[in-house]
């Protein structure tokens, strides 16, 4: 059986009164209606369709393009609502269904919501949760300081938004750091700010300053995060030796570098002991 939720690249194997019927090379076929029959074909060729099940409940082919795939996140529109659930436009003639355990407070038509599109394994039915933190995942992490990814906003928190990061974690966007309006949905480009060590992310929509702007700075950070405790014994006191074997920085720079990470809220500063790592 072809998998449900995705797209698949299919051979026509032959035309029929109801539609084309496609195959692939291990021999699985699909119905391809004839409201999405191609003007142009011939046996043989190949079509790039989605396929979901029908009002029937039986596999389907389709060349519309859905608004969110299985394993995917979307923002959707809720359409219609029954005692059995919630059902969303997600671009498609049957409306993806969210059964009512699965939506984080109810869902009313003409609103919208983030979504997440999975695979129902007791009913081999494609069906979306508002409960999208259950679809994340934090334990084993797919990303490092400063990486370039992907965001999509879930909701507003007192320190921020909390984000879907590439569509497999969970981060945070602080506000202060926020200088457009975002609301539930919005897809960002962002950048890995920092990695806590319960793995607890923090993220940014521009680059860290000591990252972009101040080489110096960045050095300072590699050279705290190669210490086993984040800890270096460096201060304004320290004799300009001591800093330049540590960090090969001149005093000054290294007085720069520190206050450019302190502003970034990437280090704490002891007068008198040291710079620390922000916990």
């Amino acid at each position: 059986m072809l998998d449900l939720g995705v797209k698949h690249t299919l051979t026509i194997d032959r035309d029929t009164p109801p539609g084309l019927f496609l195959k692939n090379e291990a021999g699985d076929e699909v119905l391809l209606p004839n409201k999405y029959k191609p003007s142009h074909f011939e046996i043989g060729d190949e079509l790039e369709v989605f396929v979901y099940l029908d009002f029937d409940e039986r596999p389907v082919a389709t060349s519309l393009e859905p608004k969110v795939m299985l394993d995917e996140f979307a923002y959707l529109t809720c359409v219609d609502s029954n005692d059995f659930g919630a059902f969303l436009d997600w671009g498609l003639e049957k409306h993806l269904f969210v059964p009512h355990m699965e939506q984080a407070y109810k869902m009313l038509k003409g609103e919208q919501y983030l979504i997440f599109c999975y695979l129902d394994e007791q009913t081999n039915r494609l069906v979306a949760s508002s409960r999208v933190n259950k679809f994340v995942d934090n334990s084993i992490l797919t990303v490092e300081h400063f990486d370039d990814v992907d965001l999509i906003v879930t909701n507003p928190t007192e320190m921020g938004y909390n984000v879907i990061i590439n569509e497999i974690h969970i981060g945070l966007l602080y506000k202060d750091e926020v200088f457009q309006d975002l609301k539930t949905g919005d897809r960002l480009k962002g950048i890995i700010k920092k990695i806590r060590p319960d793995n607890k992310i923090d993220v940014s929509l521009q680059r860290p300053g000591y990252r972009g702007i101040e080489p110096n700075a960045q050095k300072v950070m590699e050279v705290l995060e190669a210490t086993e405790d984040g800890f270096l014994p460096l201060h304004d006191k320290s004799k300009p030796e001591l800093i330049y074997d540590t960090v090969h920085l001149s005093k000054k720079a290294f007085k720069k570098a520190i206050g450019t990470l302190y502003k970034e809220r990437q280090i704490t500063i002891e007068n008198g002991v040291g710079i620390f790592l922000t916990k």
